[in-house]
């Protein structure tokens, strides 16, 4: 591989002031202020999201429940997976890549700072537009899938919210996966080849090519949904003339399966990066783990269609599905051995990132192996409409994606924020996450292999369901009680906690070597990589053994671990502040409410607020004159 080509350099763009208080955040384009801010949007969805599923479980908790009706239950089971895939998962993975992508290149910034404000505020716009259906009691009603014809037939504006709200989105994320492609291939600093990036940073790279070539696929499905029920068109709508609604499930899951990957690739990243350190040991198979992740990016095109296994595609295409799936386990299953293998014979620290790690690879197993039987298709016949595939998904989106962000979160804290948090309440979190967990969606197993039906929002007595329903329940309710505890944690130690130095963990990777929280120009001197793990090289060598041994005077070329400089970061400039990302997107979800309400003048004003900002923009100076 052949090193990046960006030269060292100590002056980028002049930023003379920056803003402070509520207008510095309002036109920041620092993307580590960026990631703070999709990391917070992102935990009030969490917490959003979370009460949705409280209420759903409440239902569920006895036979004939009577909490919620059943138009309730249907939006509020729809804008539970919108917001846990769409609002959550995606964009906490955002937020780190926002925030540690960049340092961990060695880098000052990402490549666009403007567009990647623009995202986020896009990605916020969208969020707010799709919660805005609940003040009409007209949310989305038809499932997260929105298949079709139902889903141009529903009457209400829930669905219209549905496929405008998720085209704002799919902006924003693909506007973001260009800008961190870019960085990714042009940034990076002197000496780091491909094959000396973190792993956390090359799943970032898979996930970005994924969106870029997934989301217009999806894309593609929604305006046409949106044609269907505001223009009359006839893609999908049977009712109306000829029509193909499994049209809807290829685009959808084509999509959809690239998704699973774009939301668990980021989690797989960060556990990547915490196990080495807190086993003392270098990642084991390095290029295989980078190997297996591009593979399970490129095999993850050819298995969308074992979601429609009960369609009627026919043997022949069933049959290649089944295959494909199959094969899609082994990158994976390599990943978990050299995990495993990582772990083997290290010098291992419980700390609390270790643990959610390990929960995460535990879980996540559990989902993979429930998976595997989907690729069975009689089995599948049997399960694709009940409790166990909403079993299956959960293990691998909250067992394995929730729990690896977890750990990123804890692992990256004190980076982000200069505190640690509180080991032994993060320790309580952890048990309380992982036992709330299983409670809840192990029973699942149980009751899809019993016949519960997904998607009812009633089931009778006499059935077999009361019990592990009600565990269920109980299960959701401890996991409320597990984030309740996080929350405690991060009040506590805002203010109180332990400050962090710029290197609490002995860290591998370039983000240690600056301050915590780091400087706005990140690097006061852009570093010079010589090695996989490069600032572990500075601070050890290997004994015969292979094992690392501390060099007492500092790096082995008589260098300090941390970077050196004099903090005040003379000489160098950033790009300065802006507000018109804020403004373009801001007419975004207003084009949205006109076209929902079928107020033209309003989508109008929308557009002509976009453009504006986005003409404002493209006149703004690139640079401002350096000083």
């Amino acid at each position: 591989m052949t090193t990046a080509s960006v030269a060292p350099r100590t002056t980028i763009f002049a930023r003379p002031t920056t803003k402070t208080g509520v207008w510095g955040w309002l036109t920041t384009v620092d993307h580590k202020r960026i990631g703070i801010l999709y990391g917070i949007t992102a935990m009030v969805f969490f917490v959003l999201g979370g009460l949705e599923a409280l209420l759903i479980r409440l239902q569920l908790a006895r036979p004939n429940g009577e909490v919620l009706s059943a138009d309730v239950y249907n939006q509020l089971f729809t804008m539970h997976g919108l917001t846990m895939i769409f609002l959550v998962v995606m964009p906490l993975g955002a937020a780190f890549f926002n925030y540690m992508m960049p340092i961990m290149l060695g880098a000052r910034d990402v490549a666009f700072p403007r567009l990647n404000a623009f995202s986020y505020w896009t990605f916020l716009g969208g969020g707010i537009f799709m919660y805005s259906s609940f003040f009409i009691n007209q949310a989305p009603d038809g499932g997260w899938f929105g298949y079709a014809p139902l889903s141009t037939q529903l009457p209400g504006h829930g669905m219209t919210y549905y496929a405008l709200g998720l085209i704002i989105l799919g902006i924003s994320s693909t506007v973001a996966a260009v800008n961190f492609l870019t960085t990714i291939v042009n940034m990076r600093a002197p000496g780091m080849s491909l094959m000396r990036m973190p792993v956390f940073v090359w799943m970032t790279f898979v996930v970005q090519f994924l969106l870029v070539f997934a989301l217009p696929v999806l894309t593609v499905a929604l305006f046409q949904l949106f044609f269907d029920r505001a223009l009359g068109t006839q893609f999908f709508n049977t009712a109306q003339g000829p029509a193909n609604p499994v049209l809807w499930q290829h685009l959808f899951w084509l999509f959809g399966h690239p998704e699973v990957y774009i939301l668990i690739l980021p989690a797989m990243g960060i556990v990547s990066e915490i196990l080495p350190v807190f086993s003392k040991k270098p990642l084991f198979g390095y290029p295989v783990v980078v190997f297996s992740g591009i593979a399970i990016g490129f095999m993850g095109w050819g298995v969308w269609a074992h979601h429609m296994f009960a369609v009627g595609l026919g043997p022949v295409a069933n049959t290649a599905f089944a295959l494909s799936t199959m094969f899609i386990a082994v990158p994976t299953g390599v990943k978990i051995f050299n995990w495993i293998g990582t772990l083997w014979g290290g010098s291992i620290r419980f700390k609390t990132p270790m643990l959610f790690s390990l929960g995460f690879i535990a879980m996540f197993i559990i989902g993979g192996l429930s998976g595997v039987t989907h690729a069975i298709v009689p089995h599948d016949y049997q399960q694709t409409d009940t409790y166990y595939i909403v079993a299956h998904f959960h293990y691998v989106l909250f067992g394995g994606a929730i729990f690896g962000l977890f750990a990123g979160i804890y692992y990256w804290w004190p980076k982000i924020t200069g505190k640690l948090l509180d080991e032994k309440v993060g320790k309580v979190h952890f048990w309380l996450m992982i036992l709330g967990f299983n409670l809840t969606f192990a029973p699942f197993h149980i009751l899809g292999l019993q016949g519960m039906a997904r998607r009812t929002y009633r089931y009778p007595e006499n059935y077999g369901f009361d019990f592990w329903n009600l565990v269920s329940t109980v299960g959701a309710f401890i996991i409320a009680l597990s984030l309740l505890t996080f929350f405690y944690n991060v009040a506590k130690t805002r203010k109180r906690g332990e400050t962090a130095g710029a290197d609490p963990w002995d860290g591998r990777t370039l983000e240690w070597t600056i301050p915590s929280p780091p400087p706005e120009y990140n690097f006061a001197e852009v570093p010079v990589v010589h090695a996989l793990d490069d600032f572990w090289h500075r601070k050890y060598v290997e004994d015969k053994e292979g094992r690392l041994v501390r060099v007492p005077a500092g790096g082995q070329n008589g260098e300090s671990g941390a970077e050196h400089g004099d903090g005040h970061g003379e000489g160098i400039h950033m790009p300065s502040q802006s507000y018109m990302p804020l403004i373009a997107s801001i007419g975004l979800p207003v084009v949205g409410w006109g076209l929902t309400f079928e107020q033209w003048w309003l989508a109008i004003v929308g557009a002509i607020i976009t453009f504006t900002g986005l003409y404002a923009w493209a006149l703004e100076p690139a640079t401002e004159e350096e000083h």
